[in-house]
């Protein structure tokens, strides 16, 4: 299982930090936040604002589209500033309405006790998609804004790995999008205040996991409604609980009918991955959907939580009870630390 700990370090390469060129790279940092290229955030000191401590990106509200890259950096960590700081340029200049940009440090780079995720039953992993020493997850509400980044973005010392979009159908502003399976993917997302418990560490860095799913839209489309329900566990039309309520309410997995029947199904989807499993710890969802095509369609599964752990034993447990499996194919993963943007940039 997955441990992480404080990272305990002034810069990621090591260094004391000094000098002009942490000083030229604090200020790129928060030239960027001065463009206004951030979206109000949802909890509070999402940086690199004022104190620059959290990265944009996480509890920033959806954009409307990402891209996730990933790169390794064959040199390793010594020529980790060289590339954080013509980043650092590149960001600072673009303008980019909505624009926000999330750098995350996979286990070789990362200066903690950070592994790669463990291999799951059902997994159909792509090697040449999964890893990375480095991975970036641009979003913002034009598409076209996300490829000019990420082309300046390129870099001699870095070796492209993967990458893959993805995209929010058309809903309602401050409404929950649906995923391609038409259910609501985010219902019963954390709070501002449960996102500083279980998203946030005290030095103001998390976890990313990403997660290339493949989901068998047209077999779960010859479901009927009801049994489509009783897949995921909540309704489709409103992403309500199964025994009624609000979209963001917990489901109660232990509630039976009179005749003692569990209302939420055994093998739903949302069982497996309740909080009350896991002590109520939970993981911030930042989905989108993917279309590579008419038998590659799915969802970029991204997710901002404060311990990989988590995501380890829950998905364990999908793997051994979630009647979802049978319609969806992991493809791709990677695991990174998001530092506090104060860390990162300085």
């Amino acid at each position: 299982m997955l441990k992480a700990t404080n990272a305990g370090f002034d810069t990621l390469d090591g260094s004391s930090g000094t000098g002009p060129a942490r000083r030229t790279l604090l200020a790129a940092a928060t030239g960027l936040a001065a463009t206004g290229c951030t979206a109000a955030p949802r909890s509070g000191r999402e940086g690199p604002g004022a104190d620059g401590v959290r990265q944009p990106g996480v509890t920033t509200a959806q954009q409307s589209a990402a891209l996730v890259l990933s790169y390794d950096l064959p040199a390793g960590p010594r020529r980790l500033r060289t590339v954080l700081g013509a980043w650092a340029g590149v960001l600072a200049a673009d303008r980019a309405p909505s624009l926000t940009a999330t750098v995350g440090l996979g286990p070789r780079l990362a200066p903690n006790t950070l592994r790669e995720l463990p291999p799951f039953p059902g997994d159909r992993l792509d090697p040449a998609r999964c890893g990375g020493d480095l991975l970036v997850q641009l979003c913002a509400d034009d598409p076209d804004a996300l490829t000019r980044t990420a082309a300046r973005l390129a870099h001699p010392e870095l070796r492209p790995r993967w990458r893959q979009p993805g995209f929010l159908p058309p809903h309602p502003t401050g409404s929950v999008p649906r995923n391609l399976l038409g259910f609501k993917d985010g219902s019963a997302n954390p709070t501002a205040e449960e996102c500083e418990r279980w998203v946030w560490r005290p030095d103001g860095g998390t976890f990313l996991v990403v997660r290339r799913i493949r989901l068998r839209v047209d077999d779960f489309a010859r479901l009927t409604p009801r049994r489509q329900e009783e897949v995921i566990g909540r309704r489709r039309a409103d992403g309500a609980p199964l025994d009624g309520g609000r979209e963001d309410d917990d489901v109660d997995i232990f509630a039976k009918t009179p005749h003692g029947r569990y209302i939420t199904p055994l093998g739903a989807h949302v069982r497996a991955a309740s909080p009350r499993l896991d002590g109520g710890a939970r993981m911030l969802r930042r989905g989108y959907s993917y279309d590579d095509g008419p038998d590659d369609r799915g969802l970029l599964f991204l997710a901002y939580l404060r311990d990989p752990a988590l995501f380890v034993r829950v998905q364990r447990r999908m793997a051994a009870q979630d009647e979802l499996s049978r319609f969806s194919e992991h493809q791709g993963s990677a695991v990174a630390y998001v530092p506090p943007a104060k860390e990162l940039w300085a």
